[in-house]
């Protein structure tokens, strides 16, 4: 605990970001001799594995979000900013933020990542990705009004398009998403609307590779498309999306382009450094990877600056078996407790080993009843995984109301086959309006409401 009575000044660690890795370090240094500041723009942390279900209508944004001074309101040593860091003096131990400058004798950056496009940034407008809750609404708010233009559409062949799901990439959030919408269009709209039936949505999940879920086992790979496959999913691997409109996606496949006529394409592609990584990589010198991830030392640490750490998404390590460690939730949070323990170490003048993280395993969930899980020790797909994966995603939820009405949730929806937070929010109004006898139909531009977790 910080000795108040002392006058000695406390040593002062800023975390910038409160995400997984950022909250479990805060988390871990709440016993520690140190005054804490944990730095977001947002005012809570997301639990980022399950906003599929809320861009698909199971969940709604609440249920899987925890506001960070409520999490934290036991760590007396602890105070939270809602803030932007956007400079850094390394020299001065200083962090320059929107409103502010705040000194640090250790920093600890765990920023993530966002969407990357690889160099198609113009794509984002037509083909949003998942990393936030303004990200979830708006794919919730695409795919629910894609189904309410293709029940007015008279034309059968702009119809079609309306009831065309394009997912670009096929990793775990991708597969997700097509398995969800998938149950969706087969089960749980079907008796929702009168002039389309839909269950003839076409839901596509194109992959770039010659697989889906590249990091796991083959075998799982195939029992996974396999289970997409009896959702209605349509898989295509081998396939790389070259140019994105309004109305169609280009698809580079090895026997030529073919244009896939949609007017919903979801993007869970790639993923790329946050800024902040940038502006490290010019104070400091530090090397980026093509991602823009910071190459970090084995104890996390930067070059030269061992009161600097970067952690999760945002740190590329690759100093356990030469290849960087993936960009998932476990990482992050054990990289967060170990620079606690590190910088705690410190105070006690030891040395900490190395990092070294523990692989539990990897999860990825296809539809109502199926999943795949690599335990490393052994594989296993289905309805057991499926369960497997359920009880690990409500235990890492943060908070215990969080874990319950999930768990409520999942529940009903599993018996009921009903999503209750199938709201279209974002921009009020914007619904189809006929312009002309032929039936086209165009989406005015209104203003956007606030949405507020």
């Amino acid at each position: 605990m910080v000795d108040v009575n002392s006058t000695t000044p406390i040593h002062h660690v800023v975390i910038v970001g409160g995400g997984f890795g950022g909250l479990y370090a805060a988390q871990s240094l709440g016993p520690a001799p140190v005054q804490v500041t944990l730095i977001d723009k947002r005012n809570f942390h997301l639990f980022q594995p399950l906003l599929y279900q809320v861009a698909t209508g199971t969940l709604s944004p609440a249920d899987i979000a925890s506001p960070l001074r409520g999490v934290l309101s036991k760590n007396k040593n602890t105070k939270v900013l809602l803030e932007e860091a956007v400079d850094i003096d390394p020299e001065q131990q200083t962090l320059k933020l929107l409103g502010e400058e705040i000194r640090y004798d250790t920093l600890i950056v765990a920023t993530g990542v966002s969407h990357h496009y690889f160099g198609n940034d113009h794509w984002e407008d037509k083909a949003p990705g998942l990393k936030t809750v303004e990200d979830a609404l708006e794919m919730r708010r695409r795919i629910f009004m894609a189904f309410e233009a293709a029940e007015k559409e008279t034309d059968p062949q702009k119809r079609q398009a309306w009831l065309t799901f394009t997912i670009a990439g096929g990793g775990p959030t991708g597969v997700e998403l097509a398995g969800a919408i998938a149950e969706l269009a087969h089960n749980t709209l079907k008796e929702d609307f009168r002039n389309i039936d839909t269950t003839e949505a076409k839901i596509l999940l194109l992959e770039g590779m010659d697989r889906i879920l590249p990091p796991y086992p083959p075998k799982l790979s195939v029992k996974a498309e396999k289970s997409l496959h009896e959702l209605g999913v349509t898989v295509q691997t081998n396939s790389l999306v070259t140019n994105v409109t309004e109305d169609a996606v280009t698809v580079r496949r090895k026997d030529g382009e073919e244009i896939i006529p949609t007017r919903t394409l979801l993007w869970a592609a790639g993923v790329k450094a946050s800024g902040l990584g940038e502006i490290l990589a010019q104070r400091t010198g530090v090397e980026c990877d093509r991602a823009g991830r910071v190459i970090v030392e084995p104890d996390l640490s930067l070059p030269g600056y061992p009161n600097i750490f970067a952690i999760g998404d945002l740190a590329h390590f690759a100093h356990q078996d030469g290849k960087p460690l993936p960009g998932v939730a476990p990482v992050a949070m054990q990289q967060g407790e170990y620079v606690a323990k590190v910088i705690q170490h410190r105070f006690k003048q030891k040395e900490y080993p190395p990092f070294h993280y523990v692989d539990f395993g990897s999860l990825a969930v296809i539809g109502r009843h199926a999943a795949v899980v690599d335990l490393g020790f052994m594989q296993f797909s289905g309805f057991i995984a499926w369960l497997f994966w359920v009880f690990v995603h409500i235990y890492f939820l943060i908070e215990f109301d969080n874990k319950l009405v999930v768990m409520i949730q999942w529940g009903w929806n599993y018996f009921t086959r009903k999503r209750g937070a199938r709201l279209i929010t974002g921009e009020e109004a914007k619904m189809l309006i006929e312009i002309d006898g032929r039936g086209d139909y165009h989406l005015p531009e209104l203003e956007k409401e606030t949405l507020e977790v």
